[in-house]
């Protein structure tokens, strides 16, 4: 009995060992935490999951569990819209996640052996291992283009590429909790990149290997080079951030830097504090609100503030910020504390964004000072100054300053625009349409929609008296009251910007930090990211380099070519030596190619739409004169994308000539009526053709002899550029003009006969010559060479 009670035990105990986890299945089921069927489609789950996800978010569930649950509905998520992974879940019950989210303890099961967890003991995807911090930094494509890059205009952000089996994120992990917990304190943006979730990203970020680091800041990327030290990554944050944000102060130029408050339009901020070097927090807070307030600086512990100090009454015992606006006398607000703590900074700069009447010189201004407001509790009212900015206004300008600063109310803001430099706004707010000004004006209004509607209401001429004063007073009560007092609507423009001329030192800073990067890039041996600059410099260097070389081979050829046509000139002009050689000579004026069977079809048949081709007719033994006076008769028409210039050998190709011109039986009337009847073959030479390849239709040009025959000399309109008939019949039928005419041609001279080449090219590009269309192109057949 003992010994069956004894075997029963050792029964129940193998059960127990050898039963699977089966709690930490059925907890990690992801059909049911994702609440789908077994037979569920990926787009289904993908809804659900977006439902879910948009439901247990951490920033949005505050239920204490809402962190777990996000969690695990991610990665049910990944299981199942993985084909992989849900086959091998439906299969065997794995998930490769289930241990992290049971409580037991046992092993992972492997076929039929048990393997101990401190043998595969790795951080990876196991809750009691690794922090799921990172969670909540996780980024995605729509994520990085939606929000992190329009925010990296105001923060920088540093993002982790990492992936599930990286071996060196384990060792950089520790120094990463510790710069993101002192990163993020200070107002920097953290994110991390799963390269294995979000390979897109990856790939747009540049990012080819884990573990990377980089950082964002004006939607540009920067890669982290150095060895992962928390100093190495602090320094690196404080480089992407732009040069000159905050500028150094002392006894020296301080007046120089709080007077540019009306030049610049902002509020200037001083701190003041015993450290070297301008702390990181202060340095962020210059780059979130660059557009607003212009940063100093002064060290506490340099000789050359001590006047400073003295003068603003400054305790050395903690940090001090002082706000300055129109009055460089005083500060307009102060903040003093030993710790300052982002959040306290960042309400101080949001209280001081704006002067106490600052000058209109964007929309953008406009918007912030005056905004649209839907409601009748949030209304707000802008009590505008239209002035001008020469010496004369400066003591009524200044007495609106001071109106401004006694009348802090929160519903009210004050402002003041420049005629001059806003006429087209000024005209519609102004009484006086004769657009002069002697005194300046003051207008309330209430902006109503964001298309520019604006009621308002011109209250009083202004000269900063005393009487003014208590009008402006009278009509703001009455406001607070009787909105309807705005009598007027409008629709205003668009205001100009004003420092619109400040781009292009913008620009030139912009530049400066580029090159810099480049130039660290290269020194860091960055060469993946550094790729496409360098083929870029070095494509240009042998662009350029052969550029030279060709141009310097060409030169020296030409120079002896010059040389030899010095010598035997006459020889070549009367084309005695043309029959010697069937190659053109060189020419340095346009590139003419020959119109064969071999490109045939990219010079012609498949020609872009929109591009013609110029092809000159020609023989062998006219070939070397035709070519040489056809490149200086359409070298000024080079500078053209859309053409295109070849010749065509008539000794080889004269059938494809015949078949062109038989479509088009006006053209064969025009050769025609140059021969005696019409019984001679057809003379071609010196002919040229523009041919639309992609609308099948070519115009024509025909010889024409400008020089004086035996008899006496042409017209000089015979045979015009566009090859038709230019005279009338009763001439040509006149018996001592047709012999003359017959004459001309036997004597027409081969260098002669494209002298009003010219002229047709210029009616060609101007569209004025005839047309003629064709229903398609001679065959390849017409064009290879007749036997």
């Amino acid at each position: 009995m003992a010994g069956s009670k004894l075997t029963l035990a050792v029964a129940v105990v193998l059960a127990v060992l050898l039963t699977p986890p089966a709690r930490a299945a059925s907890e990690m089921d992801p059909y049911k935490i994702l609440g789908v069927t077994r037979s569920a489609n990926p787009t289904e789950i993908k809804k659900v999951y977006k439902r879910l996800a948009r439901e247990w978010h951490p920033d949005k569930n505050k239920d204490p569990g809402a962190e777990d649950m996000f969690i695990k509905i991610t990665k049910s998520y990944e299981i199942l819209s993985s084909e992989d992974k849900r086959a091998n879940y439906d299969r065997y019950g794995q998930t490769d996640d289930t241990q992290p989210y049971s409580s037991g303890h046992y092993g992972h099961r492997h076929d039929s052996f048990y393997f101990d967890e401190s043998f595969f003991n790795f951080p990876f995807n196991n809750k009691n291992q690794r922090d799921f911090g990172d969670n909540k930094y996780t980024l995605h494509f729509n994520q990085y283009i939606n929000d992190v890059v329009p925010d990296s205009y105001k923060r920088p952000y540093l993002i982790k590429i990492t992936s599930d089996w990286c071996f060196t994120c384990i060792h950089i992990e520790p120094v990463w909790k510790e710069v993101v917990q002192e990163m993020e304190s200070l107002g920097v943006g953290i994110g991390v990149v799963d390269v294995g979730y979000e390979r897109r990203l990856a790939n747009h970020l540049g990012a080819h290997r884990t573990p990377s680091i980089l950082g964002v800041i004006n939607g540009k990327v920067t890669f982290f080079h150095y060895a992962v030290a928390k100093e190495h990554l602090k320094q690196f944050v404080e480089d992407l951030l732009p040069q000159r944000l905050v500028e150094q102060v002392n006894d020296k130029n301080e007046q120089q830097f709080l007077n540019s408050w009306h030049d610049l339009n902002k509020p200037h901020v001083l701190l003041f504090d015993q450290v070297p070097v301008v702390p990181l927090l202060y340095k962020l807070t210059a780059f979130a609100y660059k557009d607003h307030l212009q940063f100093g600086y002064v060290d506490q512990g340099l000789t050359e503030t001590a006047d400073l100090q003295k003068r603003f009454n400054i305790n050395t015992y903690a940090p001090t910020i002082l706000v300055f606006k129109e009055n460089v006398d005083k500060p307009a607000d102060i903040i003093q504390a030993k710790g300052l703590k982002k959040p306290i900074v960042d309400e101080f700069m949001s209280n001081n964004k704006f002067l106490l009447a600052p000058r209109l010189v964007n929309q953008k201004l406009f918007d912030e000072l005056c905004p649209v407001k839907q409601f009748h509790r949030r209304r707000k009212y802008c009590v505008l100054l239209i002035t001008g900015d020469e010496d004369t206004f400066a003591s009524w300008n200044q007495e609106f300053v001071s109106f401004a600063s006694t009348n802090t109310k929160e519903v009210v803001r004050f402002a003041y625009v420049y005629q001059r430099l806003q006429q087209p706004l000024c005209d519609v707010l102004m009484q006086s349409k004769d657009g002069s000004q002697s005194t300046p004006q003051v207008v309330i209004l209430e902006r109503r929609n964001t298309a520019g509607k604006a009621l308002f209401k011109p209250v009083t001429p202004w000269n900063g008296r005393e009487e003014e004063k208590e009008l402006l007073l009278e009509e703001l009560s009455r406001l607070q009251k009787d909105p309807s007092i705005l009598i007027h609507d409008a629709l205003l423009p668009e205001l100009n910007n004003e420092f619109a001329s400040m781009f292009v030192i913008r620009w030139i800073y912009a530049s400066y930090d580029y090159l810099s990067e480049v130039i660290d890039d290269i020194l860091h041996n960055n060469w993946r990211e550094m790729m496409p600059l360098l083929s870029l410099i070095f494509s240009a260097l042998f662009i350029l380099f052969g550029t030279v070389v060709i141009q310097a081979f060409s030169d020296s050829s030409d120079d002896q070519q010059m040389k030899l046509k010095g010598k035997d000139g006459s020889k070549a002009e009367n084309g005695s030596s043309s029959s010697t050689s069937s190659r053109p000579p060189k020419k340095n004026f346009v590139e003419v190619t020959e119109l064969t069977d071999i490109t045939y079809m990219s010079n012609l048949v498949k020609l872009r739409p929109g591009h013609m081709n110029i092809v000159l007719v020609l023989t062998d033994s006219s070939k070397n004169i035709l070519l040489s006076k056809f490149a200086k008769e359409v070298y000024s028409f080079t500078g053209s994308l859309t053409l295109h210039f070849s010749f065509l050998n008539i000794d080889k190709h004269s059938e494809w000539m015949n078949s062109l011109l038989e479509y088009v039986q006006d053209a064969m009337q025009i050769d025609a009526d140059e021969e005696d009847g019409g019984d001679r073959k057809v003379d071609y030479t010196g002919h040229v053709l523009a041919l639309n390849g992609h609308k099948k239709y070519f115009c024509l040009f025909k010889p024409v002899y400008t020089g004086e025959d035996v008899d006496g000399k042409l017209s000089e309109d015979e045979g015009a550029a566009s090859g038709g008939r230019s005279r009338s019949r009763s001439r040509d039928d006149h018996p001592g003009r047709k012999s003359r005419r017959s004459r001309s041609t036997s004597t027409l001279q081969i260098h002669h006969k494209l002298d009003r080449l010219g002229l047709w090219m210029e009616r060609l590009m101007e569209g004025t010559l005839p047309c003629y269309y064709i229903q398609a192109w001679p065959g390849i057949d017409k064009i290879t060479p007749s036997k």
